[in-house]
């Protein structure tokens, strides 16, 4: 591939991954609320769902959804119910202890926990922008004649300057996680993740 083709590709996911979504919202409320190293496998789960994702739309998944209307207004449905459900927990959520998860308020705090691995990599299943970067990706950046290699090159892309996005917004939650956590500060930051949670369904019922 020309080295301005290489660009193109990478400058694509750049933008798609690193502006806002529910990845990234998700991603930053999870850095704010435990921390990098607890939301690792959250991240992960992301990193690994959207690659199979991918795989799944090169081998024409994309497509057959598109010929079939009914498929993708269950999948519509499905990812409003999950956001709406993602909003709920940010909303109903209690600031834990920052110590430890032990002593007074210890029961909440271990009911509080990042999302797991399988959960995230089930979630991209659902979420619209996860389906409309690797739907793009395969549509433009791979050659039906070639089409492993291709593939191949978008999924490096995606690990290559995707996976440091997603990393940047989870640090960045917990670069936040000391100042927010004073006072009432926390509370109002996860209603806030939740309402631009619920704003991310603006393009499901446009």
């Amino acid at each position: 591939m020309p080295l301005e083709q290489w660009l193109s590709l990478a400058s694509f996911v750049l933008v798609m991954v690193g502006t806002p979504g529910p990845n990234n919202l998700m991603l930053m409320a999870s850095g704010v609320n435990f921390g990098v190293q607890r939301s690792l496998p959250h991240l992960s789960g992301v990193a690994f769902g959207c690659q199979i994702l991918l795989v799944v739309a090169a081998l024409g998944l994309g497509q057959l959804m598109a010929l079939h209307p009914a498929a993708n207004t269950v999948m519509q449905v499905l990812s409003a119910l999950f956001l709406c459900y993602m909003a709920w927990l940010l909303v109903a959520s209690r600031p834990e202890p920052q110590d430890s998860a032990r002593g007074e308020g210890g029961q909440d705090a271990r009911a509080a926990h990042p999302m797991s691995f399988w959960q995230a990599t089930l979630f991209q299943w659902v979420n619209p922008k996860a389906w409309l970067i690797t739907t793009v990706l395969v549509a433009t950046y791979t050659d039906p004649a070639q089409m492993l290699e291709s593939t191949a090159r978008a999924s490096l892309a995606f690990l290559v300057v995707g996976t440091p996005l997603l990393f940047f917004w989870n640090a960045a939650g917990q670069l936040l996680q000391q100042w927010i956590r004073e006072g009432r500060r926390l509370l109002w930051f996860n209603r806030s993740m939740a309402v631009l949670l619920l704003g991310s369904l603006y393009p499901l019922v446009a």
